[in-house]
């Protein structure tokens, strides 16, 4: 009788143990989680539009805020909502890319949140801006305005 006791005591104990990690998993809070935190604008065009939307969803319990996104240089403009995003809504983070200027591009973006475990999430884009056929690089015989050489 006692092993039985013993037994159902530990069982109980183990029980309660493993109930508790289970709750302490689940932190209560804002959480942000984005469809995709990575976009590839594959070859896109000289002068065209460089936007892009990340849409994310408050998977937590209380009002996700997000704070000013940090662009890592000034030709990817970020925006965001300024207003609390509530639990179970979603809304976009639009990254906008200047596109007149021809090269291959990978830019971040980080966003900070009050978002428990993941306050800061890095966004990346990238790409490369075809150059237009008639705005190929100078070579020597076809420089202008270049001073004759005398003789």
């Amino acid at each position: 009788m006692k092993q039985i006791t013993l037994l159902a005591a530990l069982f109980f104990a183990m029980f309660t143990v493993f109930a508790q990690e289970a709750e302490v998993k689940k932190e209560n809070g804002p959480q942000i989680s984005f469809e995709d935190t990575l976009h590839d604008y594959g070859d896109i065009e000289l002068g065209s539009d460089g936007a892009y939307e990340f849409a994310f969803t408050n998977t937590g319990n209380e009002p996700l805020i997000l704070s000013k996104p940090r662009s890592s240089c000034g030709c990817t403009v970020p925006s965001w909502p300024k207003e609390p995003i509530l639990p179970g809504e979603s809304n976009n983070i639009k990254v906008t890319y200047n596109t007149n200027k021809a090269g291959s591009f990978n830019k971040t973006v980080t966003v900070y949140s009050n978002a428990k475990g993941n306050s800061t999430v890095v966004l990346r884009i990238k790409g490369k801006v075809l150059a237009q056929a008639n705005e190929a690089l100078p070579t020597k015989e076809s420089s202008v305005g270049a001073a004759p050489v005398n003789k």
